[in-house]
Formats: structure tokens, C-alpha cells, sequence
């Protein structure tokens, strides 16, 4: 379709723009992951009709859009990195013994942990029996590093898990791990498949990267500043699991020694009561840790924007510079 460029592109204008091929995935997420096995189908059935923003999809389309590639590849590619990222997620739910995902029952709830795990791997599996259709050692090894990337993210959050040292760099990376890398994926592949020189190339594998990082930072905003029925899962929820996101790590810096003694408590005995709740809360609030957040998400936003100079302007270059946005003004 044909969106005038004379006035900024808006949200929906971004997404007319993949509008039939996002439908298009649509359709490939329900025709591709079909199973012998009725059980698979009923959970592939569940997981499809859960929602979620296909902000994923949309970046590579949009990429792909803006490099000239092959629209058969790249629908295909982003049917695989949809499923990666719903892999991620069901497996995410049993390590955070977590019973809510998007508003209802998570999987591993519905279904117990033993038919979840290994549903996770089955969507891991099906996701690269697709890709290898484009019979490219290239776009697999790439897939491989951000799969690998986003287990060592979860294994670095585990690590961590439950202690009050952890650092500002060490967040940083556990999100690059398991939120950026997939994003930077999206760019690059769309990238590979225009056959972009190396300059391109990574320029929109920053922009996914940096883009990921502004989606991770707003995620851990949100969990201290909406309520369960915009995020579709208990506010305060990593702290509950022991993970130590920015706000805290900002606040930490700045609390004092009995504010500080009280967190401990509170997380050595789990004892999160909603008097406890408004109490950390209340201290986030206390040192602006909220707003560093916001300030470090429009940076990495800033990034993003910076990283698409190197194309020239295009209907899909100024979609992408919009998405950033999307990202920063998300309410769940």
C-alpha cells in the first residue's frame, strides 16, 4: 500500500504497511506447527490464540521491506523467530514457576511442567526444521547464536537470582541476552536476505539490538507501574522471583541502610503482602529510579533511530524510525 510520507507515520500507519503479511504469518504459525500429536495441537492452538504484538515479526518484514528481500523468506523467517521467542516464553513460565502469561493460565499451569518443557524444545526444533528450508548456513548459525544467547541469559538470571550485589552491567546483560540479541536477529536477517553490504548489514543489527534494549527496560518499568490487567501478570512479579531488574538496582544505589535492610527482609522471607508491596514501591518512586529507567529506554531508542542513517529515506526507513516510539509509549 501507499502511505504519504508528507506527515510522520503513526502507529497504524506503520502496520498497514506489514498489515497482509503479518496476516500472512498468522496463517503460517497455524499451518506450520500442525502435529501428529493432538496433544502439540492443543497447546500450538492455545499459544497461537494468546495474543502478544508480533513486534518481532514486524521488524524483520519491515527490514526486509526496506533492503528489497524476498518477501517468501522473509515471511517464512518470521514465523521462526515468532516461534523462538514463544519457545523462550513457555520455557521462561516453568523457571519462574509463573502461572499468568498474557492474561490467563500460562502453559506449563494448564499443563503441567513435564509436557511444557518438552514443548518448548518441540517449537525450538520446529522453528529450525523451517528455517533450513532457505538452506543457508549463514541465517542458521545466526539463529543458533541467538537461541544459544538467550539460554545463557536465563542461565546468567539464575545465577544472580535472589541476591541484592548484582550489578548495573550485569543486568544490562542478561537483557541484551535474552531480549536484545533476538531483536539485532530481526535486523540482520532482513539485512541478509536484500544482500545489504556489511555497513547495512549492521547498522540494522544495532537498530534491533537497541531497540530490544528500550523493550526490555520499559518491561521492567511496566512491572512496577501497571496494574496486572495491562501486563497480563502480577505487578512486582521479578522481584517476587528473585530478579533483580534496574528499578531496584537504581533504587539500591541510592537507599538508605534500614531501607535497605528492609528489601533483604523482604526477599530473604518472601513475605511480599501488599503493605510490603506499596512499601518498595513507594521507595522507587522515592529515589527516581523510574525515571533513570525511562531516560536509559529513550537512549537506547535514540540508538536505534541513530543506527538507520546509514539507508537512505524510504517509506520503511521512516516506519522504522517510528517503532522505537511504539516501544517507549507501550502500556504492556
Amino acid at each position: 500500500m501507499d502511505v504519504q510520507t508528507s506527515r510522520p507515520l503513526t502507529l497504524k500507519d506503520i502496520f498497514l504497511l506489514v498489515k497482509s503479511d503479518l496476516a500472512d504469518v498468522e496463517t503460517r504459525l497455524d499451518s506450520e506447527i500442525q502435529s501428529a500429536i493432538p496433544l502439540v495441537n492443543d497447546i500450538n492452538r492455545y499459544l497461537h490464540t494468546s495474543g502478544g504484538k508480533r513486534l518481532r515479526p514486524a521488524v524483520l518484514l519491515l527490514a526486509s521491506k526496506l533492503c528489497g528481500a524476498r518477501i517468501e523468506a522473509a515471511l517464512r523467517l518470521s514465523v521462526v523467530v515468532e516461534l523462538i521467542h514463544v519457545a523462550t516464553l513457555v520455557h521462561d513460565d516453568i523457571i519462574d514457576n509463573s502461572d499468568v502469561r498474557r492474561g490467563r493460565l500460562s502453559v506449563n499451569a494448564k499443563w503441567g511442567n513435564q509436557v511444557t518443557v518438552l514443548m518448548g524444545d518441540w517449537l525450538y526444533m520446529t522453528s529450525f526444521q523451517i528455517a533450513m528450508k532457505e538452506r543457508s548456513m549463514r541465517i542458521l548459525d545466526i539463529l543458533i547464536d541467538i537461541t544459544r544467547k538467550m539460554v545463557e541469559g536465563e542461565l546468567l538470571q539464575l545465577e544472580l537470582e535472589g541476591r541484592m550485589d548484582v550489578t548495573e552491567q550485569q543486568q544490562l546483560r542478561i537483557s541484551l541476552y535474552k531480549t536484545a540479541y533476538l531483536f539485532s536477529g530481526c535486523g540482520r536477517l532482513g539485512a541478509i536476505l536484500g544482500n545489504m553490504d556489511p555497513a547495512r548489514e549492521e547498522g540494522l543489527a544495532l537498530y534491533g539490538r537497541s531497540l530490544g534494549m528500550a523493550f526490555q527496560l520499559v518491561d521492567d518499568q511496566l512491572d512496577y507501574t501497571s496494574a496486572q490487567k495491562d501486563m497480563g501478570k502480577p505487578v512486582l512479579k521479578d522481584l517476587e522471583e528473585g530478579k533483580m531488574t534496574l528499578p531496584i538496582i537504581f533504587m539500591l544505589r541510592r537507599a538508605r541502610r534500614t531501607e535497605k535492610a528492609f528489601l533483604r527482609q523482604v526477599i530473604r522471607e518472601h513475605d511480599f503482602s501488599d503493605a510490603n508491596k506499596q512499601e518498595i514501591l513507594g521507595l522507587v518512586w522515592k529515589y527516581g529510579a523510574l525515571d533513570e529507567l525511562k531516560l536509559r529506554a529513550r537512549g537506547y531508542a535514540q540508538q536505534a533511530r541513530d543506527a538507520l542513517a546509514v539507508f537512505p529515506d524510504s517509506i520503511y526507513r521512516d516506519a522504522l524510525l517510528q517503532v522505537p516510539d511504539f516501544v517507549l509509549n507501550r502500556n504492556n
